[in-house]
């Protein structure tokens, strides 16, 4: 949920809490109120009837009935005047206010005794009730109504007030990943100018990191191509003067493997989203997978592998040389950790908009903490000392993973029914061909 939302929800909750305690308040106030003032009408009512000019032998008057008062004047025990449904024994009752259950329904009393005459007025409690709710509600209704107004008013100007982290927020989704200029507007809100001064200050300092370990592997790696030429020649040359023993396998197998390093840590370099997705174009995913094949089988050949292509084409917009690069690293980790004679079996395959490129292959497969660390940089499973025997530099499946990133594509590896390891690249949105 937004700031903006969370705000307006609390002060509305907060507003209506209010209306609704102020409206319980109220009614107790008026009721308070109310009963007194009716208390003193019944005072007056009282007064007014005591003077009424009336005798014990005059014919008492016929009085119209009335259910919000009631009365029954009394002189010398006798009733001279009175309302039909209040019977009452004056026996029973003292002088001043009184609640009685009267004709089946509550009643306000009040009897007024004079040594003339003894005044009885009621009135139902209802009425009093009906009054304070009337009188709450007049004053209430138009606050209950102002609630949406206030709601609007409420959610205008929060947005407003936010307005300015709103637009930093926009700012920064908008961003790309290797956009670290700083952020150059002037606010006057003095709890957003804190914050952009600090994102300026960790841009800069992230722009550092990131320059620094985007090129220093790749300018070293530059840099050691001359010298591992050289030292390859040299060793060749030392080769055919003296022959090959020993020392100079051992020599030539350390360049190789340094040579294989410089040139992962050169792809890997080169591996930028930014990079490569204004190049792309239409490529047959069959063609690339065929492609990498025929690159590494001499490899393959070597082991003696039985490797099986299967499926329907299919086209993604992409770059052919991270394509490559891709299915030849995933390709070669197959070769590397099959053994002789083993099994590889790659599969191109269509499901619902998702196209799925997938690799299996018949070796020992990895252990799930394996799998968590195999994108790591330099890691390789079982190290140098891995049963295959097979060396490396560790950073193939780190290649990958960028390659991945470049095409919004996923991974994912599972067990092979071939006792092996499941690869499984998802690219969305792929063409059928």
């Amino acid at each position: 949920m937004s700031i903006r939302k969370r705000l307006t929800l609390i002060l509305l909750s907060m507003m209506v809490l209010t209306c609704f305690l102020a409206l319980v308040k109220g009614y107790q106030k008026s009721m308070s109120h109310g009963e007194q003032l009716l208390d003193s009408e019944l005072k007056v009512v009282a007064g007014v009837l005591m003077q009424q000019p009336l005798s014990i032998n005059a014919m008492a008057p016929k009085m119209q009935k009335s259910a919000q008062l009631q009365y029954q004047i009394w002189q010398a025990g006798e009733l001279l005047s009175g309302s039909d449904e209040l019977n009452l024994d004056l026996s029973q009752y003292q002088a001043g206010f009184q609640t009685l259950n009267i004709a089946g329904q509550r009643m306000r009393v009040f009897v007024f005794v004079t040594s003339l005459r003894t005044v009885v007025v009621a009135e139902p409690i209802a009425k009093r009730f009906e009054l304070a709710e009337a009188v709450i509600l007049s004053a209430m209704l138009p606050m209950l109504w102002a609630v949406p107004l206030l709601a609007l008013f409420i959610s205008f100007f929060v947005k407003y007030a936010l307005a300015p982290l709103t637009r930093l927020s926009k700012q920064l989704a908008l961003r790309q990943a290797n956009d670290f200029t700083a952020i150059n507007w002037q606010v006057t809100d003095e709890e957003i100018k804190p914050v952009i001064s600090r994102l300026n200050d960790l841009f800069k300092r992230v722009e550092t990191a990131y320059l620094r370990e985007r090129f220093f592997a790749s300018d070293a790696a530059h840099e050691l191509r001359t010298p591992l030429s050289s030292l390859k020649i040299n060793v060749h040359n030392l080769a055919a003067q003296q022959g090959d023993n020993q020392e100079l396998q051992a020599m030539t197998q350390g360049i190789n493997r340094l040579s294989n390093i410089v040139e992962q840590m050169l792809i890997l370099g080169r591996t930028q989203p930014e990079q490569w997705q204004k190049q792309f174009k239409e490529q047959s995913l069959l063609a690339i997978t065929q492609e990498g094949v025929s690159q590494l089988y001499e490899k393959i050949e070597a082991k003696n592998h039985t490797i099986s292509l299967e499926g329907d084409d299919f086209i993604i917009n992409g770059d052919e040389f991270t394509l490559v690069t891709l299915i030849s690293n995933l390709l070669s980790n197959a070769i590397k950790y099959a053994p002789a004679n083993g099994q590889i079996k790659i599969t191109l395959k269509q499901m619902h908009k998702q196209r799925i490129w997938q690799i299996e292959d018949s070796g020992p497969g990895m252990t799930d903490d394996q799998k968590q660390l195999i994108f790591n940089r330099f890691y390789r499973v079982g190290g140098d000392q891995h049963p295959s025997g097979e060396q490396g530099a560790g950073l193939g499946m780190a290649i990958v993973q960028h390659i991945i990133a470049i095409y919004r594509a996923e991974i994912h590896l599972t067990d092979s029914d071939l006792g092996g390891l499941k690869v499984q690249v998802v690219f969305a949105g792929a063409k059928c061909d």
